[in-house]
């Protein structure tokens, strides 16, 4: 990571700490009242190959021991009635600023991968990778809803697992590294109005439009 792309991590990150800290308030508050403890789902993901964090959401859906892999339709029963609002919005992402402080994330890059896809495709993600992983960038405003929409039609585990191994994770890989050839300071400005104009578009959707 670039240290101008490390400045302007920091600078955007505490500022939307100070502008968004009471909302996030506000919706611990309410996740609280609406679905009880715990209000986070804290989750391992690799920054690196070799390089672990933990990554922090809010919780969107109900708890289950060991659970593992991407989610898919076969989870689409646990979630909330709150997550799925908190999803929609991509608020369940506030607290990933905390990351970013933290050096984990970046605002653009890739996302992280879970390890055992990075175990799977090891020489993919070794390229991927390079750059620092991020909470939006190229293949989340490109792929995102087409990847939710595939996920969602799976029933089971195994079939979620081989949708995105064979489908998602190279789309998504394809695109990162394109991003990755053209990163700058002004296409990481250009990559977050991009994620920001499609929330206020997705928001202001009637009821019942497909996204």
């Amino acid at each position: 990571m670039t240290w101008r792309k490390r400045i302007f991590d920091l600078f955007f990150a505490s500022l939307l700490v100070i502008i968004l800290g009471p909302i996030l308030l506000g919706l611990l508050i309410w996740l609280l009242v609406k679905e009880g403890r715990p209000l986070f789902h804290v989750a391992e993901r690799m920054s690196a190959p070799n390089q672990p964090f933990k990554l922090w959401k809010l919780r969107t859906m109900t708890v289950v021991e060991g659970d593992t892999g991407v989610s898919g339709g076969n989870k689409k029963a646990r979630i909330t009635s709150t997550g799925a609002w908190l999803r929609a919005k991509r608020l369940d992402e506030f607290p990933q600023l905390w990351n970013i402080l933290n050096g984990d994330l970046s605002f653009v890059g890739p996302r992280p991968p879970l390890r055992e896809y990075v175990e799977q495709f090891p020489e993919l993600y070794a390229q991927v990778l390079k750059s620092r992983p991020g909470v939006t960038g190229l293949a989340t405003i490109r792929f995102h809803k087409h990847e939710e929409r595939l996920l969602n039609r799976c029933t089971t585990p195994e079939e979620t697992n081989n949708v995105y191994c064979k489908i998602c994770v190279p789309r998504k890989a394809k695109l990162d590294l394109i991003y990755q050839r053209n990163q700058s300071t002004c296409y990481d400005f250009e990559l977050v109005f991009q994620t920001i104009s499609n929330l206020f578009r997705r928001s202001d959707r009637p009821k019942g439009a497909e996204s």
